[in-house]
């Protein structure tokens, strides 16, 4: 279980939330750039290193290193793009913590009946008892919306886990998100960014549960009764699945694709005691190429790109003391001051999950997005009011 101290640090932020207009998910004008000023920036950002691969097609990436949080390299790092399924990281950084694995659950019809058509499942049936760790395996093996639902409803229905979500992400600072559904399927106005699932996925590294699941390859789900059948990972790194070999030092993290939002990816690698994140967004081809675009990011980040100089940070949480942005009136970016240099806390040596946390750095809101953030908070709190009148 987390540390309840977390969770009310959380609280204390004052930040509810619920699903806001696609207006409030995507302006038009005052672009935000969370992590350096030269995240905001269209083209390649790199420093100091050569070599990045040259045919990658993604519409948006980014490598950092875990432990510093340092962006070692990245094409447009806040696009606000659909998601798909890698939202699922969001949704087991603001759920994962609240219920003991062993505990179990019977489904019911009402758990799975607002699934969307269409959605990945992993195979939940009304009337079977699941334990909390098979639904996660069911979350992170395959991707299974119907897995999601059934601990949303566990967690007090889908409308409080989006606003828990959306809470979460204001937390992590992760401001191009916009969370409609806790499953990451095709909604109007859900959105993220390269940055935003790449802070996602380092702060649910730190969880030794959530590094468990997402490097699991394959697991037993029930079928009813004593009977059960074999899930496996649909993350083709770490599997080596459908012709690709599977990528050395590989401990996640989360894939996802619908046919409006394409393929998605989140991974993450280890090799010599480094670990890196890559994220790559919709890329020109389906099938294997975000995963080609990927391995060929860690490749360039564990070889050339071990000499970049960072172009930006990961930031760390406002609960844990991440310094929060602040606006700039003239339009231009400006750093606010911030914690810099290697924040460290002591290693699990029984656990590989149980990395160094990174240290925040400086960070970026362009003119325009400190009132854009008041007028979502204002709107969401608003939204979750109406709602609670309702009596839903």
């Amino acid at each position: 279980m987390r540390d309840s101290s977390r969770l009310t640090r959380r609280a204390a932020l004052g930040l509810t939330a619920a699903a806001l207009p696609m207006a409030a998910a995507t302006p038009a004008s005052a672009a935000t750039a969370i992590g350096g000023e030269r995240l905001a920036r269209d083209g390649i950002q790199t420093n100091g290193a050569t070599g990045l691969p040259k045919k990658l097609t993604a519409r948006s990436w980014l490598v950092a290193d875990h432990k510093t949080g340092e962006v070692l390299a990245s094409y447009r790092a806040h696009q606000r793009l659909a998601p798909a399924s890698t939202l699922k990281m969001l949704f087991a950084d603001t759920v994962l913590g609240k219920f003991e694995r062993t505990r179990t659950y019977r489904v019911t019809d009402a758990d799975l009946a607002d699934v969307p058509s269409g959605s990945s499942m992993v195979g939940v049936k009304p009337g079977i008892t699941y334990t909390v760790h098979q639904l996660w395996q069911g979350v992170f093996l395959r991707s299974g919306n119907d897995a999601v639902h059934v601990l949303s409803h566990m967690n007090g229905g889908i409308a409080r886990t989006v606003a828990e979500m959306q809470a979460k992400a204001e937390d992590l600072q992760a401001l191009d998100t916009h969370v409609v559904s806790p499953d990451g399927f095709d909604h109007p106005g859900q959105v993220s960014s390269a940055y935003d699932l790449t802070l996602f996925a380092r702060h649910g590294l730190h969880d030794d549960d959530f590094g468990a699941f997402c490097s699991t390859r394959t697991a037993n789900f029930p079928a009813g009764g004593k009977k059960t059948f074999q899930i496996q990972n649909t993350d083709r790194l770490l599997t080596g699945a459908y012709g690709l070999r599977p990528y050395k030092g590989m401990i996640g993290v989360k894939n996802g694709y619908t046919s409006h939002a394409g393929n998605t990816f989140t991974g993450a690698a280890t090799r010599d005691g480094r670990t890196l994140l890559v994220t790559v967004m919709h890329p020109a081809n389906g099938g294997n190429e975000v995963y080609k675009e990927t391995e060929a990011l860690l490749d360039w980040g564990f070889g050339k790109g071990s000499s970049a100089r960072a172009v930006g940070t990961l930031v760390e949480p406002l609960s844990e003391g991440g310094a929060s942005a602040s606006p700039t009136p003239s339009g231009g970016a400006k750093g606010a001051p911030g914690a810099t240099g290697a924040a460290a806390s002591s290693s699990d040596a029984t656990s590989p999950w149980r990395l160094l946390e990174g240290a925040a750095g400086t960070v970026v809101l362009l003119a325009g997005g400190a009132f854009a953030l008041r007028r979502r908070r204002a709107a969401v709190a608003a939204a979750a009011k109406a709602e609670e009148n309702q009596g839903s």
